[in-house]
């Protein structure tokens, strides 16, 4: 009798333990399928603005692709043509100038001011906060026109100051002299491209562990101690997007080249991404501009990982 009782209650036990396990996956099933309505729309959106003119982009960076013209395939004409044509070639040089300077530049300046700022009262750190982003939200056109306005060859703000001070004899053309343009360029871009690595640096560096720091502080490490081996480490994925949206965002610019230079004088300002708005269009060459879109896509993918692979054997 007792094991007839035992055996009654440890099938009750298994039928409610089954009971419990479907009920539980009854549960995370409708949770999944909730989440997914919930990214359904996102990924509707990410599937037909992005992957589809991805995939149209490399298709049809296999055709002659022009405006009132028949579709031809052409292979890998527009690739080879691509690196035949010395504007390209140019365009490329150029944009690799402005990624090897401001990069670099833009992580370093961004790195030193968070480091000082950091440190500052909560209202200090609120107004630079405020001062370094402006140029971020403000409008690239307004930003533009400023900047246009200093560089003017004769009512310009530059050239009146060196004038003033004696460093130069006659007015500059700034933005229309080859040997100046990209330099100008350079700098209104690392102007505008340091806003936002600034208060990241500035949210990464609070949030080191200010007890390992004073340990350190402790045992006699110096300030470049303590940055090397406790900071450094702490901001390093901070410092990884930083490099790799600061490279993506050099590498697509183009606004500034369209309201400043459009490209010249003389191709001295092109740069890879202004090429191909030229090309597609300007020009209605749609299979040669998404060839050149192909190719800049595979560098920013190389550069990336390469990014990736140092940050990651540095830690």
């Amino acid at each position: 009798m007792a094991s007839k009782t035992k055996a009654a209650a440890a099938g009750g036990e298994t039928l409610t333990y089954n009971q419990g396990t479907f009920r539980n996956s009854a549960l995370v099933r409708q949770q999944t399928l909730a989440a997914y309505l919930f990214l359904l729309p996102a990924l509707v959106f990410f599937v037909l603005f992005v992957v589809v003119p991805m995939v149209m982009c490399l298709v049809t960076s296999f055709l002659d692709y022009r405006m009132g013209k028949p579709l031809t395939f052409v292979g890998f004409a527009q690739y080879i043509k691509m690196f035949r044509d010395p504007v390209f070639l140019k365009a490329l040089q150029n944009t690799f100038i402005l990624v090897i300077v401001a990069v670099p530049a833009v992580t370093a300046f961004s790195l030193w001011v968070g480091s000082v700022v950091y440190k500052m009262s909560s209202f200090k750190r609120s107004f630079y906060r405020c001062v370094f982003y402006l140029p971020v939200v403000t409008g690239t056109v307004a930003v533009a026109v400023v900047w246009k306005w200093m560089f003017n060859k004769y009512t310009g703000l530059i050239n009146y100051v060196l004038n003033a001070v004696g460093l130069i004899n006659e007015n500059i053309s700034w933005l229309g002299d080859a040997r100046f343009a990209l330099g100008c360029i350079t700098l209104i871009l690392f102007t505008t491209s340091i806003g936002q690595p600034i208060v990241l640096y500035i949210a990464a560096l609070g949030n080191v562990d200010p007890s390992l720091i004073d340990a350190a502080e402790v045992d006699g490490a110096s300030n470049l101690q303590v940055f090397w081996h406790i900071k450094w480490p702490q901001i390093m994925p901070t410092t990884l997007y930083i490099l790799v949206i600061t490279t993506i965002n050099t590498f697509q610019c183009y606004a500034l080249i369209q309201l400043l230079t459009s490209g010249g004088p003389n191709h001295a300002t092109d740069t890879i991404m202004y090429y191909i708005y030229y090309q597609a269009f300007k020009l209605n060459d749609y299979g040669y501009g998404n060839a050149m879109g192909v190719v800049l896509a595979i560098i920013i993918a190389i550069l990336s990982a390469i990014q990736f692979k140092f940050a990651g054997s540095s830690d």
